[in-house]
């Protein structure tokens, strides 16, 4: 482990774009534009990155900070960095370390994993791999009785919160993945799959890998009645079947006794209604650019999140967090801690659990190094002070 993340330390390895381009050469190019793209025209994708590119600091000078104290306390649990990963769906197409190794990572850092229920990977196995805090991302595909059957095991293995995903009603459309036939991939059939033949080749050690991981992996924590778990599938037909409603919350509620967030809120009034509906936190989120495109960024709507949320729940958020400098800005803006996505997955499919690693080493060192350029001591000391009128366009 050691000796692989060497080789993603310096000059090779800066920075997560660094990672975005390794990942590029070593998987085919459509799972790599499933893993880089988004809605449409992509604006909401881009305009994730551009939100916090226009909140400038405003530093404080000649002010000793070592040592600077980068835990944070999530849900009554402290995480040694205000981040955990996201979930991801199809991780182990990346990599077949996927799930388990990302979490392995997770947990040797210090740091939250959050487990997607479209996942190659049965859960229980992910939780027993991490340290960390551990919780369980909800869909509803596969009907009410799969999902509480989820519900149960991700109780019984331990983890510690429930994520119910309220965004995605019907998949947006993700024009990479329709062009690339990301659904031909994903599905049973054999000879959809020979399409990709000369795409496959091209990369060997992605597809050396995939195939000792046994090609195709099932949806080991969809398990329907009587038929066992789903086959890896395109998901776009199950989510419209599948829709999430605040009704929903109710009996989620009853079967769910820990914490339970709503994942996908970016108004106050939907802030609010995760309120009533029981949450102990919500995640300003719009999917990372995926679903609606032209949406809200989360860095702009956590302002009035926060605001409608007061103290009653712990606010969290995602979308576009590439650097140290971007936990900093949202926490400054009342997140609790930040979700990222594509930048650990980025350093998952270039190298496995080491660049999953490698990519929360540079968050951290970022951070750290922010902390101290701001004169600040703690991420907990963090407010709007720091930061100049948004709209400034200085960086």
């Amino acid at each position: 482990m050691n000796r692989s993340l060497r080789k993603l330390e310096p000059p090779r390895v800066v920075n997560i774009e660094d990672l975005r381009l390794l990942a590029q050469r070593r998987v085919p190019q459509v799972i790599f534009d499933y893993m880089d793209g988004g809605a449409e025209d992509e604006i909401t994708l881009r305009a994730n990155c551009r939100a916090f590119q226009e909140l400038t600091f405003r530093p404080r000078q000649a002010v000793a900070t070592s040592p600077r104290e980068l835990s944070r306390k999530v849900l009554g649990r402290e995480i040694a960095l205000p981040v955990l990963l996201a979930p991801i769906g199809y991780s182990r197409m990346f990599h077949p370390h996927g799930e388990v190794g990302a979490a392995r990572a997770a947990g040797a850092a210090g740091i939250g994993y959050i487990l997607s229920t479209i996942s190659g990977s049965r859960l229980e196995e992910v939780s027993a791999a991490t340290e960390g805090p551990c919780w369980y991302q909800l869909y509803l595909v596969g009907g009410r009785a799969a999902a509480e059957a989820g519900i149960a095991r991700a109780r019984d293995a331990g983890y510690s919160a429930l994520v119910v995903t309220v965004d995605t009603p019907v998949a947006g459309m993700r024009e990479r993945d329709s062009r690339n036939g990301m659904r031909q991939l994903v599905g049973t059939g054999f000879f959809g799959k020979l399409l990709y033949f000369d795409e496959f080749v091209s990369r060997p050690r992605w597809l050396a890998g995939f195939l000792q991981d046994g090609g195709m992996p099932k949806l080991e924590n969809i398990v329907v009645p009587g038929q066992g778990p789903l086959p890896l599938m395109d998901v776009t037909s199950a989510l419209a079947r599948a829709v999430v409603t605040w009704e929903d919350f109710k009996w989620i509620r009853e079967i769910w006794k820990g914490p339970l967030l709503a994942k996908g809120i970016v108004t106050g009034d939907d802030a609010k209604r995760a309120l009533d509906a029981g949450c102990a936190g919500v995640i300003v989120s719009n999917h990372g650019g995926r679903q609606l495109d032209c949406c809200l960024t989360g860095l702009s709507a956590l302002p009035e999140v926060v605001k409608a949320v007061g103290h009653q729940a712990e606010v969290l958020m995602d979308g576009g967090v590439r650097r140290g400098r971007d936990i900093v800005k949202a926490i400054c803006l009342g997140a609790k801690a930040v979700l990222v996505g594509r930048a650990y997955a980025y350093g998952l499919a270039a190298a496995g659990e080491p660049g999953v690693t490698r990519a929360i080493q540079i968050l951290r060192e970022d951070l750290d190094r922010t902390l101290a350029l701001l004169g600040c001591r703690s991420v907990a000391e963090l407010d709007s002070s720091y930061l100049a009128k948004t709209g400034s366009r200085d960086c």
